[in-house]
């Protein structure tokens, strides 16, 4: 009897990606982030917690959101799972999610965006620079060649509360961009 093989894009059988072959939708965007609830998908990489708090803190006192909600996936490795997914698509009106700091957790990361979006709720992705490639090569496995995140310098895990909250206000105005329309500029 054969072994089976894995896809270590977190498919299975004929379950691909939304938009696959086609490209992803975007999610439509709001003009602004204003009363809006945010979620935050938190892997289990060492100071993630800190990074997303940080953005989520921020969006709500400088943009305005309404509420966070935070939830933490159970491996950074691995997909996001249905139930969560679900939680997040039915609770908030945007997502961010992060930090990829290595390779499998950027891939990873840059999936639950994927599967976010083409559920209709926008998502920021937030990974490490080192790890453009694997984010990328996963956004094509995905169906989504081209798909758009936010980086910050690597590492991020060995940096101290404060210069994780300094790396997390420094890509909020990206995190922002793939939110909102035009940044988060609305008519007066």
């Amino acid at each position: 009897m054969p072994n089976a093989i894995l896809d270590p894009t977190g498919r299975t059988g004929a379950a691909a990606a939304p938009g696959a072959g086609g490209g992803l939708a975007l999610a439509p965007r709001r003009a602004d982030l204003r009363g809006a609830a945010v979620g935050l998908l938190v892997n289990t990489k060492k100071n993630a917690d800190v990074f997303l708090e940080e953005v989520g803190r921020l969006l709500v006192e400088q943009h305005g959101a309404a509420s966070v909600l935070a939830r933490t996936k159970l491996n950074f490795a691995q997909p996001v799972s249905d139930g969560l997914l679900k939680e997040l698509i039915t609770e908030c009106d945007v997502v961010v999610t992060g930090i990829g700091d290595c390779g499998s957790c950027s891939a990873s990361a840059v999936t639950d965006g994927v599967l976010l979006e083409g559920r209709g709720t926008p998502a920021a992705v937030i990974c490490s620079d080192a790890f453009r490639a694997s984010a990328d090569a996963m956004a094509g496995l995905r169906g989504a060649p081209g798909y758009q995140y936010a980086t910050t310098p690597h590492p991020v895990a060995v940096l101290t509360p404060e210069q994780v909250r300094a790396r997390a206000a420094a890509v909020l105005p990206d995190v922002l961009d793939l939110l909102v329309v035009s940044g988060g500029s609305s008519p007066e």
